[in-house]
Order: C-alpha cells, then sequence, then structure tokens
C-alpha cells in the first residue's frame, strides 16, 4: 500500500463516518499521511482527527476513535493505533513491502508520474534558442538557473499531471517565451551561460549544482566537479550504477529479482534502514506532486539524495547477493527486486532534473 492508497482508505473512513451521521463534518477534498516523526510508531500517520474535531464539537481522540474502528481489517493495514491528542498510526501489512516493490517495477518509467499515460516517461522540453530581441510569448527566467530551473520544471508538471510546462513568476527584460508543450524558447544568453557552465563542470553537475538549492538559497559554484561521495549529485548517479552492477551480477550467478521477503538484516536485527527506504520509493510520487505544485525542483534532488543515502544504508544491513559459496536464495532474489525498485526511482528523478542515470561509474 503505497501513501496516496492509505490517503484514499482513511478519506473513504471520514465520508463513510460523515455518511452514517457518526461525524458532522465536510469531508476533506485530500488526507495527508506521512512517516511518523520517530521510530516505533508504525509505518504512516496522519493527523486527520485533530483536523476534523473543531468542525465536530468533538475531542480529537474520540473522532480517531471513530476512523480507527473504520480502517481495522482495511486491507493493506495490519494495526491502527491512536497517539497523543489524537493521531492516527497506520502500520501496513506484511505485503505492503511487496506490493510496493512490485508496484514500482511494473510501472517502470512511469513510476511517479500522474500525466505519462503509461507512456514510459516524460520527455524533456526541447531547448529552442532565440535572439533576445525576438518577440516574446510567455516570460522566461533570466540566466542559466532561470533556464534549467523551467525546463526541470516543465518535466516535473507533465509528471504531476499538471499539463505544459509554464514560467510563472518569471523575469526579465530579455525574456522569451514558451511555445506549446513540447518546445521551450529561451534566451540566447540564458542558453549560452548554461553551456559555459555545463563545459567547465560537466552537463549533469552543473544541472546539479543550479537545481539543488531551495529558490530562496544561493547557488554555490564549485572550482571544478567532485567524483567522491561527499558531492550529493555523485552519491546519487553512483546509487543508480551500483543498482545495476547488482543486476549484472545476479545475471551471472543465474538469478533474477523477485518481490518477496526481504528477511532479516545482518546480526538479526530489525534495521530502520529497510523501512526508511521503503518509505522514500512510496512516497516519491507525492514528493513529485509537491515539486510541481510548489514549483520547487530542489525537493526532487532532496528526496534523490535521502533515496541513494538510504540505499546505501539498506545495501550493507540486507547484502542482495550471495557470500562466498552460498547458493541464491529467494532472499536474495526478492533484496534485489529491492534494489531494482531503488534504482527505478532514482533514474525517474533525475531524468526530470535532466541529468543522466549512468550503468556505469
Amino acid at each position: 500500500m503505497t501513501p496516496a492508497e492509505l490517503s484514499r482508505t482513511v478519506l473513504r473512513s471520514v465520508r463513510g463516518a460523515v455518511e452514517e451521521q457518526e461525524l458532522s463534518v465536510p469531508v476533506p477534498a485530500r488526507i495527508v499521511v506521512q512517516p511518523p516523526p520517530r521510530p516505533g510508531c508504525g509505518d504512516y500517520a496522519s493527523n486527520v482527527a485533530l483536523q476534523l474535531a473543531q468542525q465536530a464539537g468533538r475531542p480529537a481522540r474520540e473522532v480517531a476513535e471513530i476512523l480507527r474502528k473504520r480502517l481495522v481489517g482495511s486491507a493493506g493495514i495490519a494495526r491502527v493505533e491512536i497517539a497523543g491528542p489524537g493521531f492516527l498510526n497506520f502500520t501496513l501489512g506484511d505485503g505492503a513491502q511487496v506490493a510496493l516493490v512490485r508496484d514500482v517495477l511494473a510501472q517502470g518509467a512511469a513510476y511517479g508520474e500522474r500525466g505519462a499515460g503509461g507512456r514510459g516517461g516524460v520527455p524533456g522540453p526541447s531547448p529552442v534558442r532565440t535572439s533576445a530581441r525576438e518577440p516574446a510569448h510567455m516570460p522566461s527566467p533570466d540566466g542559466a538557473r532561470g533556464l534549467a530551473v523551467a525546463e526541470a520544471l516543465g518535466r516535473i508538471r507533465v509528471a504531476a499531471g499538471e499539463g505544459p510546462p509554464d514560467t510563472a513568476g518569471a523575469v526579465g527584460p530579455d525574456a522569451a517565451g514558451a511555445v506549446g508543450g513540447d518546445a521551450y524558447v529561451v534566451d540566447e544568453r540564458a542558453a549560452d551561460e548554461l553551456a559555459v557552465l555545463a563545459a567547465r563542470l560537466g552537463a549533469d553537475e552543473a544541472r546539479w549544482v543550479l537545481l539543488r538549492p531551495a529558490a530562496h538559497d544561493p547557488v554555490r559554484v564549485p572550482e571544478r566537479p567532485v567524483q567522491r561521495e561527499s558531492n550529493p549529485r555523485f552519491r546519487v548517479q553512483y546509487a543508480y550504477a551500483r543498482v545495476r552492477a547488482l543486476v549484472r551480477n545476479a545475471a551471472e550467478l543465474g538469478f533474477e529479482g523477485r518481490p518477496g521477503d526481504v528477511g532479516q538484516a545482518l546480526g538479526g536485527s530489525a534495521a530502520q534502514s529497510l523501512q526508511a527506504l521503503l518509505t522514500l520509493l512510496a512516497t516519491y510520487p507525492s514528493d513529485i506532486e509537491v515539486a510541481a505544485r510548489l514549483r520547487a525542483p530542489d525537493r526532487v534532488a532532496r528526496h534523490l539524495e535521502a533515496t541513494a543515502d538510504a540505499f546505501f544504508r539498506w545495501h550493507d544491513d540486507f547484502p542482495p547477493l550471495p557470500v562466498g559459496e552460498q547458493k541464491p536464495l529467494a532472499v536474495h532474489r526478492a533484496r534485489l527486486a529491492l534494489a531494482e525498485a531503488s534504482g527505478t526511482v532514482l533514474a525517474n528523478g533525475l531524468r526530470l532534473l535532466g541529468i543522466s542515470a549512468p550503468e556505469y561509474l
């Protein structure tokens, strides 16, 4: 069960309580579920009861209990608990992990895209150079940063189902315009500035440097690209390359990934690294929607950083490949499938940012 599916399930419980007059409140348009603030509080949490309590004229814990009773036994939910003043904490069933991995792998390049229609990925708008003296159709941001952001937002908005890219909030007397949803007309000076930066740092590093900071943060351009794990862009690409290496190595050993139980972590501990990685895979689609709504491609970059770091921690706790003379087991196939799902999210996010996902690094 993904966060979106859980959100819809909770929303149905609210609607049912209203229809059967257990609650007298307007049914919200959407309900937010997110990872709990600390371990041991289930897989996801929601403050919906606190939000509805005032309108219902009842204590939040009482509202939470009404919803809890309706949610217990729902497909994919193993346990629903009330915490604190009225938070709902959800523990998903054992099959939720397998279903998530299977869903990510089945959708592949379309995972996280509401507007892709199963096309297997969102194509990036093609930059079309123009002189600043040519007439503008819509304003376009100044400089290399504005151009990189506009192009990334075009892909992110299409992925989120918001339609063709726009350039809302762009400024500059020398702006060019956007033509339809396929071609993006840019100021020649902005294109030149981006080309110079790409020649100096490499195209991937240049775009990462421009897209990673939030809109209110300055861009810090390094003297030269650093190809080691202290560089977040390298770490994200390296995580994807590591996934592809695992797939190749598994093929040499005669097995492939298959969603299933990934077993115990090394040492037999219930590693938090597994839940952290699963949460990031599950919340990737909602983070794309948030990035589109807030016009914030930096949120995609941060999600990819967190996913790469979680992947490496999980990889150390749950080795996907057999060691020594060990034969490939079902647990190795399940771990390989989870690694492939992680690679899918990393590749999809990098594509939205206009950054390559290398098979080798």
